[in-house]
């Protein structure tokens, strides 16, 4: 087997088994959300990019082979006269790596398709039954149960009932209204609809299976990050419990939901000391150095 095949393997290990298991125990994650969904792009873009490697490693010569590895480790394109002259063997290398790409990339497209529709049949009931706050910038619907949600991408609005209007304060109001706001501002459902490709395509991979539900929790706790920049804890955690049994449609970001209680304690719980950016780097750096070795042995037989 070409030896040059280590390295991809190793990191499709690391980045699809192990620092899945590691990111979902992690306390940092959930304390500094915007780096955990950081460490968990990150994975993703490394699987997808090492499993898109193994098998052109498979067809390539090893001459070739360590070429490519020293590319990818330095980031550094082909030429087009490299290209030019590439064979009838690394054009299949090529086409082989696309085709692995292509999987998850349509996965991802299939789930913005779906998504979207949904939205929109959503958003012309809206034109329908609600009304348009100016005052609020949001969409009043007629439903006792309170509720706030958002449809992001080209729908975009946020929507509120009339009993979130009737239990909320005019503080709690506004923190929901923030949340919601950052889920549309921040395009939290481009990482919800890769997140479900992943689920969708490889499903009993831990990558998959534990980022398809620790994904969507990290959105919403930066989603209350953002909120809390303008509001206080208080009023947010306040209009998470009156929330928190209100229903949003699929697709859709709310401000309560399931989540709400977790989210309720890390908002009003004290701030953990220490400095949890630096743990989570540290963390990460030491599961993607056990990757190194591999380098260094292809490097070195090549």
């Amino acid at each position: 087997m070409n030896h040059h095949v280590l390295p991809p393997l190793g990191l499709a290990l690391v980045t699809g088994l192990v620092l899945p298991l590691l990111l979902v125990r992690a306390r940092w994650a959930q304390q500094v959300p915007r780096l955990g969904l950081a460490a968990w792009i990150a994975c993703g873009a490394a699987f997808a990019l090492s499993t898109a490697l193994l098998p052109a490693q498979l067809l390539l010569p090893a001459e070739t082979s360590h070429r490519l590895v020293d590319a990818v480790l330095t980031l550094t394109p082909p030429s087009r006269g490299r290209l030019a002259a590439a064979t009838a063997r690394e054009a299949l290398a090529a086409l082989a790596a696309l085709a692995v790409l292509a999987v998850p990339a349509t996965g991802f497209v299939r789930e913005l398709v779906r998504a979207r529709r949904a939205r929109t049949r959503h958003a012309e009931l809206l034109r329908l039954v609600g009304r348009y706050d100016s005052r609020l910038g949001a969409t009043v619907l007629q439903d006792a149960r309170p509720a706030v949600y958002c449809l992001p991408g080209r729908s975009r609005r946020v929507v509120v009932s009339s009993g979130a209007l009737e239990v909320l304060t005019e503080q709690e109001l506004a923190a929901a209204l923030a949340h919601e706001r950052a889920h549309i501002g921040g395009r939290h459902h481009l990482l919800v609809a890769a997140a479900g490709a992943y689920s969708a395509v490889f499903r009993r991979l831990p990558l998959a299976r534990i980022g398809g539900r620790t994904v969507p929790l990290l959105l919403e706790m930066a989603a209350d990050d953002r909120a809390l920049r303008g509001c206080s804890s208080d009023a947010l955690a306040t209009a998470l419990y009156a929330l928190a049994s209100g229903r949003a449609p699929r697709r859709a970001f709310a401000a309560g939901g399931p989540s709400a209680a977790l989210r309720m304690r890390r908002i009003l719980g004290p701030r953990r000391a220490g400095r949890p950016v630096l743990r989570g780097v540290l963390s990460v750096g030491a599961a993607v150095s056990a990757v190194v070795p591999l380098v260094v042995a292809c490097c070195w037989t090549s």
